[in-house]
């Protein structure tokens, strides 16, 4: 089974879904040294599938999964016996909240500049589990080396068979009590997220306001919880804040910002032009954290479809249903003030080049 004491460079290439993450940048950190990871979220698991074959085609080096974990499957933070009747009504507020959302964005549309077309608004898919079967049975049938979860915590069971085909289980925590479940319910590693991270936030329960405890402070606080090995996550850019996270008592750091201007990143055109936009201070060089996008709280350089939704509801996957064509007319459009640019607090130090000249550059080494 997988170990971050295996790794020759104790870093790991973060999963970001929507694009991101590919093939070859998953080969290309697993190549310097580090672990890569493939993003499952918002694809089919056939498509997964032949990303996996893609990957093993490039590196012979073993590599991690992400999945969501749907509401359906996730086990914290409801006591068993309630987990159906609590999971229904929250399933049923948060798609009333989602429709009252898309009623905002229908009206905000019909005030949109003279001459332009803005596509209706999505609707909320109640039955959406982003696939989680059968990328589960994925895993399982491929042997991937490392699946790690987030949003949520699969039932023990799950642990327990992974853990039978000799499949390390990674778990997304953004806090103490986080860290204790995940334990307890079979995770062999834990990723610590703090708040500088780009991109969703990782907490178990969606509706959770999330921490803003520092990265090596919760590193601290987690490690007293638990005594799992541990990935630091968020805002990782600089030798300093590896060497810090290490010493705080991680195994590794994970990093997704750092590499989204990478060669080997699959980030779109108009992500790409917005982050290099502020890395070179031709916008706003702010980041905020937004569920306007998804429903979910994540972090991304401040836009202007962050600013007019500042009270968009807890109400994920739905609000992501439902901004789903608004963002891709954006990007289509290379409008990337409404777009999701995710990113994290070490944004500035994003840089382009290969993977793993960036990668080493972050532990101090000669490229």
């Amino acid at each position: 089974m997988f170990t971050l004491k295996s790794l020759a460079l104790p870093v790991i290439g973060a999963p970001m879904a929507g694009g991101p993450s590919t093939p070859e940048l998953a080969a290309a950190v697993g190549e310097a040294g580090g672990l890569g990871f493939l993003a499952a979220g918002y694809k089919s698991a056939e498509s997964v599938a032949d990303q996996i074959t893609q990957l093993r085609r490039l590196s012979g080096r073993p590599f991690g999964l992400n999945l969501f974990v749907p509401d359906a499957a996730n086990t914290y933070p409801v006591a068993a016996q309630d987990q159906a009747a609590a999971k229904a009504a929250a399933q049923a507020r948060r798609i009333e909240a989602a429709l009252t959302f898309r009623e905002d964005l229908v009206a905000a549309a019909g005030q949109g500049p003279a001459g332009t077309t803005v596509p209706e608004p999505g609707m909320p898919d109640p039955t959406d589990d982003d696939g989680w079967q059968a990328k589960l049975e994925l895993v399982l049938r491929e042997r991937v080396p490392v699946v790690s979860f987030t949003f949520g915590l699969p039932e023990p069971a799950v642990f327990a068979e992974l853990a039978a085909q000799g499949i390390c289980s990674v778990v997304t925590v953004t806090d103490a009590g986080e860290a204790r479940a995940a334990a307890e319910a079979g995770a062999h590693i834990l990723c610590v997220q703090g708040p500088e991270a780009g991109g969703h936030r990782g907490t178990l329960d969606s509706g959770k306001v999330p921490g803003e405890v520092a990265l090596t402070d919760l590193l601290g606080q987690v490690r007293e919880a638990c005594p799992l090995p541990l990935v630091a996550a968020g805002g990782i850019s600089t030798p300093e804040d590896a060497s810090a996270a290490l010493a705080a008592g991680a195994g590794a750091v994970q990093v997704g910002t750092l590499l989204l201007l990478s060669d080997e990143a699959g980030t779109s055109t108009v992500h790409r032009g917005g982050l290099m936009d502020a890395v070179q201070g031709r916008r706003d060089p702010d980041t905020s954290l937004t569920r306007a996008f998804s429903g979910r709280p994540a972090r991304g350089l401040t836009n202007d479809f962050m600013r007019a939704h500042p009270d968009a509801p807890d109400a994920y996957p739905y609000v992501n249903h439902i901004t789903g064509q608004l963002r891709a007319a954006a990007a289509a459009a290379g409008n990337p003030e409404g777009v999701s640019l995710w990113a994290g607090t070490g944004f500035r130090h994003a840089a382009e080049g290969p993977a793993p000249v960036i990668l080493r550059r972050l532990f101090g080494l000669a490229d």
